[in-house]
């Protein structure tokens, strides 16, 4: 029985408006029109990151020419390409040397992925935005998440759910309406600045049929796939650090997008801290596909 096209009636209904992939923490995303849904989030989500000569995580928030690494996901491959670089072929299931990385507070068992993986980041990287040699370039290699260790998000925010996720900053997934972004970029227009892309915000599942900021407001996901109902519980605003100023084209950054949020998005439940979307978790329906134009519905919980 086909169950992708109905749900129970509950306060909004919307539908899974696009989907995206990060396989490289930090690097560009992969937009695609389907996804195994598991229990660290998307498939392959983040299950790749950069790290620095001590095994610290690294970002956009220290180095936005990330931004411009473009993955792709092959059947058997991943491929990274960025500007003035050959790409980078790695095979799915290869893995090298065991280490650990640290992502946050977290050390976690890891993969390093050999020293080509380490060159190929370490000489783009070191290139600063004008494509001239760094006097002193840093060293980065390429790891990946060990996934017989099991890194959970806060259970103060999950209500004592055991949610892991990889290489994410604290969650699975990452949930926001489109409606959201229109609004933001009406002020943005208002204030005569440019609009800007959902790529900044680095969402996992964009929402359309939602009022803005509603993701902010629902207690569950309720989604219809091929397989049966998948639940996703939203359980912490997303609170925005500078990423969101960094143009995903160019990686340049400017405060705009981030001094338009400081002035409407400050939220109460994170001390005041400026919020955009909201972090869920995988309640059920591990193994299914999430698709785009499946049909999403949800209650409001105002705890």
């Amino acid at each position: 029985m086909n169950m992708s096209s109905t749900l129970p009636v509950r306060d909004v209904s919307a539908k899974i408006a696009r989907l995206f992939v990060y396989p490289v923490k930090s690097c560009a995303g992969v937009e695609v029109q389907q996804a195994v849904l598991t229990g660290t989030g998307l498939d392959l989500d983040r299950a790749w990151m950069v790290v620095g000569p001590a095994g610290e995580f690294v970002s956009q928030r220290e180095v936005p020419r990330l931004a411009l690494v473009k993955p792709q996901l092959k059947t058997h491959e991943l491929v990274l390409r960025a500007p003035g670089m050959l790409a980078l072929h790695m095979a799915l299931d290869a893995v090298e040397q065991a280490t650990t990385a640290r992502v946050w507070d977290d050390v976690v068992p890891a993969f390093d992925m050999g020293d080509v993986a380490a060159q190929w980041f370490t000489d783009f990287l070191s290139l600063p935005q004008d494509g001239a040699p760094a006097a002193h370039a840093k060293k980065y290699r390429l790891v990946r998440f060990d996934p017989e260790h099991q890194r959970l998000s806060d259970m103060k925010w999950t209500g004592g759910v055991a949610a892991p996720n990889q290489f994410s900053d604290a969650y699975p997934l990452l949930v926001l309406g489109e409606a959201s972004l229109d609004a933001l970029n009406t002020r943005l227009l208002a204030a005569g600045q440019g609009a800007v892309a959902v790529e900044r915000f680095r969402p996992n599942i964009v929402l359309s049929g939602l009022e803005a900021h509603d993701e902010d407001r629902l207690g569950t996901l309720h989604l219809a796939t091929g397989q049966g109902e998948a639940v996703l519980k939203p359980v912490k605003p997303c609170a925005r650090c500078p990423i969101p100023n960094i143009d995903p084209v160019t990686a340049l950054s400017t405060p705009v997008v981030g001094d338009m949020l400081q002035s409407y998005r400050q939220d109460a439940r994170l001390g005041g801290a400026v919020t955009f979307g909201m972090n869920a978790i995988v309640l059920s329906g591990v193994d299914t596909v999430l698709r785009v134009g499946q049909a999403v519905s949800g209650d409001f919980s105002f705890e």
